[in-house]
């Protein structure tokens, strides 16, 4: 048994923007379910708080750099037996918004020092100066805002091992030289070898240099942050880091409880592989929905996605107009919300083709679960994704999804290939070039197939039969564990 002290700035229930928030809740409970004494720190932001009812007050610290000392507040994670501490900071998380920007979407101005402090925090619990009586063995920390954490340690005595996981480098929590003087950190940090980053100061890269070892969240992703395209400036550092054998790749799993098409409350028909037909009723439902004709034979296409470049939603308007304009038979529904050119743009084609196009602009947790039910296939042209997790829902559905060929799509989805389709692996269509014309060749290949039932329904099958449970990926890290304690 390893004792694990798992940093986040997002928790899903209590608090989550994206894919962050459902890992730090999965992957503990995974881990405490294979034996492993884990424990969770993030801040208790209102939101969070107003989710929880028993609250302790365990602790109370005083950290470097900050006037007025800290509470850290204990109870379980929802619905699990895992140890939650909350950071209880008002002055930096008692406030509304994200745990990120304010509620109009601009940044909090004080971020550095309100995950500085999140830092400070996981470091006094890992070396037992908290006055908790627990020390961790590994210090596990995510993204940028625990980036901190590793580079306080790093020459520390008997401290934990520290892991750094990233989740997206597009994100690195930069701030000026100034944000650093003014956070009272080390003046041994601001160097080359440091925190400095093109003279600013970026939290990203203490968890970079100063982790005894780096995770990302696919293994494809894990070389391709190794390269100019993904890099972000920081790939020079992280193909060191890789040729030290410090940087892997473990792909995340999912809630296969909540994703279940046999259990699913959400969805109009509950099915399984051996009841397959069963899927075509949440088809029909899916179509009643977005009033679109009721038509079996059209490729439902399914999307569900943050409206963002990266998510090549641009890619996915383009792709479709062509389809739609020479009268392929295929319907489209979105669900989501974004960049306001992006939602304009998906209204202008349901007003083009009202009895094709079906959308919805926000997020709805229950029509998404009938999305992925009720979808033929799954649209998920990303220009990157370091994991992705609809993909895996879709598959887990048999809904095949059409993908861009990198990060966690590349690792997950076998391209419909004839040679794929022959050896029977083939579980969706996957595409290379970031580009309008080769995601429609894509789609036209999938409409193709999808008028040979025959050969469709053995795809499902195929992609139903496989498991993206957290078990399989919280094995990988609890044998990392094993590795970077005895290394």
């Amino acid at each position: 048994m390893r004792k694990i002290l798992f940093a986040s700035s997002e928790v899903h229930p209590l608090m989550k923007t994206g894919g962050l928030a459902d890992v730090s809740a999965s992957l503990p409970i995974a881990l405490r379910e294979h034996g492993q004494d884990v424990r969770i720190i993030m801040p208790a932001y209102r939101q969070s708080l107003q989710h929880l009812e028993q609250l302790e007050t365990v602790a109370t610290i005083k950290l470097d750099g900050y006037h007025s000392a800290v509470d850290i507040l204990q109870t379980t994670l929802p619905d699990s037996d895992v140890v939650l501490w909350l950071l209880d900071s008002p002055h930096h998380y008692d406030r509304d918004g994200g745990p990120y920007s304010d509620p109009t979407g601009q940044d909090w101005a004080d971020n550095a020092a309100r995950f500085a402090l999140l830092s400070r925090a996981a470091v006094k619990i890992a070396l037992n100066e908290a006055g908790l009586d627990w020390q961790p063995d590994i210090l596990h920390c995510n993204d940028w805002q625990t980036g901190l954490a590793p580079a306080l340690l790093a020459t520390r005595k008997q401290r934990p091992q520290t892991v750094f996981t990233i989740h997206n480098l597009a994100y690195q929590g930069l701030f000026s030289e100034d944000v650093f003087q003014a956070l009272d950190l080390p003046d041994s940090l601001w160097q080359m070898e440091g925190l400095e980053f093109y003279g600013m100061m970026s939290f990203m890269k203490g968890g970079l240099i100063f982790a005894d070892q780096i995770t990302t969240v696919s293994p494809t992703y894990a070389r391709e942050i190794c390269t100019h395209e993904f890099g972000y400036g920081l790939e020079g550092l992280l193909s060191y880091r890789l040729q030290q054998g410090r940087l892997s790749g473990i792909l995340n799993g999912i809630d296969s409880h909540i994703w279940d098409p046999q259990q699913d409350a959400f969805i109009t028909k509950k099915y399984s592989s051996k009841t397959v037909r069963n899927k075509a009723l949440n088809k029909t439902a899916l179509q009643q929905h977005f009033l679109l004709p009721e038509n079996k034979d059209s490729l439902l296409i399914g999307l569900i996605s943050r409206l963002v470049s990266q998510k090549g939603i641009d890619l996915a308007v383009e792709a479709m107009e062509r389809v739609l304009k020479v009268g392929h038979d295929v319907q489209l529904v979105c669900l989501g919300s974004g960049e306001a050119e992006l939602e304009q743009a998906l209204r202008v084609l349901r007003a083009r083709y009202p009895d094709r196009v079906g959308i919805t602009i926000g997020y709805d947790e229950a029509l998404s679960h009938q999305i992925e039910a009720g979808a033929d296939v799954f649209l998920m042209p990303s220009r990157f994704e370091p994991c992705g997790l609809n993909q895996m829902y879709s598959l887990r559905y048999g809904t095949l999804p059409i993908v861009r060929n990198t990060g966690g799509l590349a690792d997950t989805v076998v391209d419909a290939s004839d040679e794929n389709r022959k050896a029977g692996i083939a579980n969706g269509f996957s595409f290379d070039e970031p580009a309008t014309a080769a995601l429609e060749q894509t789609l036209l290949r999938a409409v193709a197939l999808f008028a040979r039932p025959r050969i469709w329904r053995s795809m499902m099958l195929v992609a139903m039969q496989h498991d993206f449970s957290w078990e399989n990926s919280a094995i990988a890290y609890i044998e990392l564990y094993h590795h970077i304690v005895n290394r």
